[in-house]
């Protein structure tokens, strides 16, 4: 029997502070998800992170999800404990994978 598919692609798993950093060379807006915290989103531009994953975000917004409302709160540290998912907001500006 021959084999009739084409070739095989190796997929790589991502690490996800690989991906944190990707973000912060890229300077995209990301938007994180605040645990616990199910109608709060908070979106800002990562400018460094550690390996706990706490993050500082500059021109950080708070984002209401019911109502739509934001409100700027500048440069900020969030805590990695505090944090269900990051992902990227910027629509021409987002990350491929990594090469």
């Amino acid at each position: 029997m021959a084999f009739k598919g084409g070739p095989k692609i190796q997929k790589v798993m991502v690490q996800p502070i690989n991906l944190i950093f990707r973000y912060l060379q890229s300077r995209s807006r990301v938007q994180v998800w605040v645990y616990e915290q199910v109608h709060l989103r908070v979106e800002g531009i990562i400018i460094g992170f550690d390996e706990y994953m706490n993050l500082v975000l500059d021109e950080a917004e708070e984002v209401q999800i019911k109502s739509g409302e934001r409100r700027k709160i500048g440069r900020i540290l969030l805590k990695g404990d505090n944090i269900s998912l990051i992902q990227n907001v910027g629509g021409e500006e987002s990350v491929g994978p990594a090469m």
